[in-house]
Formats: structure tokens, C-alpha cells, sequence
């Protein structure tokens, strides 16, 4: 087995070979957690869509556009705002954890493995928005706000789902899902802070600089005090939101600053997990648990109106461009760019498994909710009667997609116990699965 920061050498060119076993038990635990995160999600979804559609719905309206904070500091937020501005700030400080522990302590280190699921994940951002301009080209009113919106893969949902039908699905492929879910994301805050922001306010934005270097600094100190880093963190946030860019932003910044291997006097890379591993262990019951699933809950209440209703919010055609996006955009985008990787770097896929288990994992990213939902409230304002179209779309898309890749997935389901029964074997009852066995017979990917 590798140690952190020395990149592990493949047994040949291969896209979606089995990787380390720290790395695969660690993907593991981190799955589980957006697993019931997931399920969180879905039950704050249907509970809001219920109270939306029943005679209640006042109820729910009021509540989500209660006003709470201080007008004196440009904090007087609605409910719904401070879940999309400020919880989900925690689902982006924790996606920047990820993907800077993946690029410098986990398997991606290795250049090779990190091209496939970076590539996909900008072909799986760039073909949806395509389509959707395709098909608003002529509408008008505005509608090309939402190019953005069928962008990005909301891992919790996608987990969700592949808790259900793909409970034996490879490591590989769920490392891969995972990775383009956390890349996409990141590329989706990127967007949203250059096309999404307005009344740019300098000052507010070097304060909020300021403060996040400042944290950064005592990160790299290794300081761990939450009575120091967590005021630091509002701080940063709250400039970020006064400056007029998404406050979001400031979540993944302050992600980002966090070092992921321990210092020498610490003992060193081999020493144990990083500060970046333990503020992830810290922080992602928060973020799956509360974050996402409370937006979720204020995001989703559209009242769809009944069939017709449903019907009618799926004639506007910024609705088709959303559904077609996420269904084809995202699958043909994230197939495509995965092939364009194979064919330009002689790259073979893994033995063990087909081009149909690559199209499976493609549908489970067109499963577009939490910032797709965030992008539409941004694009058309919230509560409008577009983003109530927005919302519709959304989740007649990733219900599409995910009902398609499940289909996908279930007929290979005899496969991928198969190899998760090879996955789990410890003749040796060292800890260790034997396939992850340095010096076993059967090299990653090749079961």
C-alpha cells in the first residue's frame, strides 16, 4: 500500500481500477454518511412538498419567508435565505475539505487517476448547459439566466439512490461518483461567483479575504480552537454575503486553506489523518445531516398545482431545457468526456467491469438537486414563477435519471456482488481484503 504524498504506481493504464485500501475504506465511511444524509434529504423534500400542496401551504410559505437577523449588518434574511446562503456555506467548506484531501493525501494524487473524474465533470457541466441554450434560444423573457441550473450532481440525492439499487457497486465507481459530484460542485460555486453575483462591494470583499487569510493562517499553524476559527469563519462569510458575492464562496475558500498532511512536528504524513481529515469528520454530519436536507426543506415546497399544474409548469420551455439537460446532457457529458480520456490517453477500462457500468454511474449525475435548486432561485429570483418551474423541472429530471440509472445498474447487480464479495475477502484476517494485498495475484482492476 502507498503512504500519503507518495503516488501509487498502477499496474498499467487503466480508467476505473481498483484503488488503495485506505483510500477505498475511507470513500467507504464518507459514502455512508452522505447515505443517510440522502435519505434526510428526500424526507425534508417530500415533507415539503406535502405541506406545499395541502391546505397548510400558508403555513409553510410563512415560515420560509420568516425574517431573522440584523438589518444593521445586511442580515435580515428569510429562513429560505440563510439555509441557501448560510448552511449551505457548511456544504461547501466540507466540499472544499474533500476534494484538497483527494488531490494531495488520496488516490487522485496520482495525475493519471485524478484526469478521468475531473475531465467528466466538466464534460458533465458543459454539455447540459449547451443543450439548455439549444433549446431557449428563442424564448426570451430572460430564460438564458438559467443556463447554469442542470450543471451540477447533488451527491446526497445520487448516494441515495445507489443506497437502494447499487448497494454492491465497485469501489472504483463510487469513488468516480463521488469525485465528479465534489468537482462539479466546485466548478458550480465558481459559476455562480462570476455569473450570479451583482453590486460587487470591494470593501466588503477584501475584508472578507482578510478574514479568511487570517484563517488560514491559523490552520497552517495547526491551531484547532473553534472559539478562534469559528467567529473567523462567520466573519468571512458574512463580508463574503455584504460584498454581493454568493456567500457560499466563502465556504469553499476557507476549505481550501486547510492543510491536509500533518507538519513534521506532528509526525509527519505517516503520523494519522491531517486537519483537513479531522474538520471533515467534524463537520460532514453537519453538512449531509442538517445542511443539505433543512435547503432542501425550504427549496422544494413549489406548489405544483395538480396535474395540470405539473403540466403546465413543464410546457415552459426553460423547464423541457432543464429536464433534457440533466436526463441526456449529463449522461452523454459525462460518457463522452470519460471516452474522450480513454481514447486519447490509450487508456483501457478496468477487466472487471463494462462501458454499461460507466453508463450507469453517467445517469446517477444527471441527478441535479441542492445547488441545481440554489442556481434557479439565483437565475430567476425565489419564488418567482419561473424558479417555481425551475423547482418542478429539477425534480421531474432527477427522478428520471434516477429511475434510468437504476435500471442500468440493477441488471449488472449479480456483477457487482461478484466482485464486492472479492472486494471483502481477508483469508489472512489482517484487516486487510486480500485484493488490496501488495504482491496479491490479482493487480487492482483485475479481479
Amino acid at each position: 500500500m502507498s503512504t500519503p504524498g507518495t503516488p501509487p504506481t498502477p499496474s498499467s493504464n487503466q480508467l476505473f481500477r481498483r484503488g488503495s485500501w485506505p483510500e477505498t475504506r475511507r470513500i467507504a465511511e464518507v459514502l455512508r454518511q452522505e447515505t443517510v444524509g440522502g435519505a434526510l434529504l428526500l424526507l425534508g423534500t417530500v415533507v415539503a412538498l406535502v405541506w406545499a400542496n395541502s391546505p397548510w401551504s400558508h403555513g409553510y410559505t410563512g415560515l420560509r419567508d420568516t425574517v431573522v437577523g440584523p438589518h444593521a449588518l445586511h442580515l435580515d434574511l428569510t429562513l429560505g435565505q440563510w439555509a441557501a446562503d448560510g448552511l449551505l456555506a457548511v456544504f461547501f467548506f466540507v466540499a472544499g475539505l474533500e476534494l484538497k484531501r483527494e488531490f494531495v493525501a488520496g488516490d487522485l494524487r496520482d495525475p493519471r487517476r485524478a484526469l478521468v473524474p475531473v475531465v467528466a465533470a466538466v464534460g458533465g457541466m458543459v454539455l447540459p448547459a449547451l443543450l439548455f441554450v439549444l433549446v431557449n434560444l428563442s424564448t426570451g423573457d430572460g430564460a438564458l439566466r438559467g443556463w447554469a441550473v442542470p450543471t451540477a450532481t447533488d451527491i446526497a440525492f445520487a448516494v441515495a439512490v445507489l443506497a437502494v439499487v447499487g448497494t454492491h457497486l465497485p469501489a472504483a465507481l463510487r469513488t468516480f461518483l463521488l469525485t465528479l459530484a465534489v468537482v462539479d460542485d466546485l466548478l458550480a460555486i465558481v459559476v455562480i461567483a462570476l455569473f450570479y453575483s451583482s453590486d460587487l462591494a470591494f470593501l466588503p470583499l477584501l475584508g472578507s479575504l482578510a478574514a479568511v487569510g487570517v484563517f488560514g493562517l491559523l490552520v497552517q499553524r495547526r491551531v484547532r480552537s473553534g472559539w478562534l476559527l469559528v467567529p473567523l469563519a462567520v466573519l468571512a462569510w458574512a463580508l463574503m454575503h455584504a460584498s454581493g458575492i454568493h456567500a457560499t464562496v466563502a465556504g469553499v475558500l476557507l476549505g481550501f486553506t486547510v492543510p491536509v498532511l500533518r507538519s513534521q512536528a506532528a509526525g509527519g504524513p505517516d503520523a494519522g489523518p491531517g486537519l483537513a481529515e479531522h474538520l471533515e469528520h467534524l463537520w460532514r454530519p453537519v453538512s449531509a445531516g442538517v445542511a443539505v436536507p433543512v435547503f432542501a426543506f425550504f427549496s422544494a415546497g413549489v406548489a405544483v398545482g395538480g396535474l395540470s399544474g405539473f403540466g403546465e409548469s413543464l410546457r415552459d420551455r426553460v423547464a423541457v431545457g432543464i429536464v433534457v439537460a440533466l436526463v441526456v446532457g449529463k449522461t452523454l457529458g459525462i460518457l463522452g468526456a470519460t471516452a474522450l480520456v480513454s481514447r486519447f490517453t490509450q487508456a483501457q477500462l478496468d477487466r472487471s467491469l463494462s462501458w454499461w457500468d460507466v453508463l450507469g454511474a453517467c445517469m446517477l449525475g444527471g441527478i441535479g438537486f441542492t445547488v441545481s435548486l440554489l442556481i434557479g432561485e439565483l437565475a430567476f429570483g425565489a419564488g418567482s414563477e419561473r424558479d417555481e418551474h425551475v423547482k418542478v423541472a429539477v425534480l421531474t429530471g432527477s427522478v428520471l435519471a434516477a429511475v434510468l440509472a437504476s435500471i442500468v445498474l440493477r441488471l449488472r447487480n449479480r456483477t457487482y456482488r461478484r466482485l464486492d464479495e472479492l472486494e471483502r475477502a481477508d483469508a489472512d484476517g489482517d484487516g486487510v481484503p486480500d485484493v488490496f494485498e501488495p504482491g496479491h495475484p490479482s493487480e487492482p482492476g483485475h479481479p
